[in-house]
C-alpha cells in the first residue's frame, strides 16, 4: 500500500514539473546534429512527428512544456565554453535548460508544430533584433557636448512618440511596422496593439520593447527609415498612414506618399492595384516635436 502511495505521489509530482524541448526547426540544423553519435534520428520529418507526439502526451498528462530554438552552432560554443562533451545527451539537456532561462521560447498549447514553429522563429528574430538594437544604442555612449546618454535619451523619445501614435489612433486593431536602414542591414520590427472601446490598449510587452528600441536607434543615429500604421475596425475602411525618420524625429508622410509606397512593387517599381476598402491618408498630429526634449547635439 505504501509503495502504491509513493508511486501515486511521484505521478502527481511529475505533473508539477515544467519541461523545455530544444527544437531543431529546419533541415540544415537537423543535419548538423547528426554528426553526433548519440543523436539517433536520421530523418527530420520523423523527428518532428515524434516531438509532436511527445508534446501531446505530456499535455494529456497535465504537464506544461515550452519549445526553445536549438541552434547547433550555439550548442557547440556552449560545450566548448563549459567543457562539456557535445556528444552526450546530458550536455544537450544542460544547453536546453540554458535556452529555457535566456532564449526565446513559446508554450505548447495544443497547436500543431506547423503553427508553433513559425511563432518560435518569430520570437527568436524579435529577441535578436532587440538585443542588436540595444547593443548599438549602448555603444553610442554619452554626448561629448553635454554628457547625456544618447541611447537612453533616444529610447525615452521613442517611447513618447509610440505613446502618442497609439493615443491618436482610432479604436480597433493597430498594426505598426518600423524599418531602420543602416550597415550592415535593415532592421524591421512589428507591433500589434488592440485598442478597446474604453480606450485601453493591449499589446505584447516584448514586441513593444523591441519596437521602441529599433525606433530609438533610428532617431539616435539619424538613419533612413520610416514607420507605418494600419488600423482596422468593423464597419469602417482600414486606415493606413505613416511617418519618415528625419532629423531625429518623425515627419508625416502625405496621403499620396503612403499610396505610392503601398501601390508600388518593391522589386520592379511597377504600380499595383490599391486594396479595396482602404484609406491611404495623412497621419494625425503627434503634438509638439520637442516634448519631451530629445537629444539634439
Amino acid at each position: 500500500m505504501a509503495h502504491t502511495d509513493h508511486r501515486t505521489m511521484r505521478r502527481v509530482l511529475r505533473r508539477e514539473i515544467a519541461g523545455t524541448i530544444g527544437l531543431l526547426t529546419d533541415e540544415h540544423d537537423f543535419r548538423a546534429m547528426r554528426r553526433y553519435r548519440t543523436f539517433t534520428f536520421d530523418d527530420h520529418l520523423t523527428y518532428l512527428r515524434q516531438v509532436e507526439a511527445l508534446l501531446r502526451t505530456r499535455a494529456a498528462e497535465g504537464t506544461h512544456t515550452t519549445l526553445a530554438l536549438f541552434d547547433p552552432e550555439e550548442y557547440a560554443e556552449f560545450c566548448t565554453a563549459t567543457g562539456l562533451d557535445p556528444d552526450d545527451p546530458a550536455s544537450r539537456t544542460r544547453f536546453t535548460a540554458e535556452l529555457a532561462a535566456t532564449g526565446p521560447t513559446v508554450p505548447y498549447d495544443g497547436r500543431p508544430l506547423t503553427d508553433l514553429v513559425p511563432a518560435l522563429v518569430d520570437e527568436a528574430v524579435r529577441q535578436a533584433t532587440w538585443e542588436y538594437a540595444s547593443t548599438l544604442l549602448a555603444r553610442l555612449g554619452p554626448c561629448h557636448t553635454c554628457g547625456e546618454d544618447i541611447g537612453r535619451a533616444a529610447f525615452t523619445r521613442a517611447s513618447h512618440l509610440l505613446t502618442r501614435i497609439l493615443d491618436t489612433a482610432a479604436p480597433g486593431n493597430r498594426h505598426l511596422v518600423c524599418s531602420v536602414s543602416g550597415p550592415p542591414e535593415t532592421l524591421v520590427t512589428v507591433l500589434h496593439a488592440d485598442r478597446a472601446g474604453d480606450g485601453t490598449t493591449h499589446l505584447d510587452e516584448a514586441e513593444a520593447l523591441e519596437f521602441t528600441s529599433v525606433l530609438a536607434l533610428g532617431l539616435a543615429t539619424d538613419s533612413p527609415g520610416g514607420l507605418v500604421m494600419r488600423t482596422s475596425a468593423p464597419g469602417t475602411p482600414d486606415r493606413v498612414y505613416g511617418w519618415r525618420l528625419r532629423g531625429g524625429n518623425l515627419g508625416p508622410l502625405t496621403a499620396g506618399e503612403v499610396f505610392d509606397a503601398y501601390c508600388t512593387d518593391v522589386e520592379s517599381g511597377d504600380l499595383v492595384s490599391p486594396e479595396s476598402d482602404v484609406d491611404y491618408c495623412a497621419p494625425p498630429d503627434l503634438g509638439d516635436p520637442e516634448t519631451p526634449h530629445g537629444h539634439h547635439h
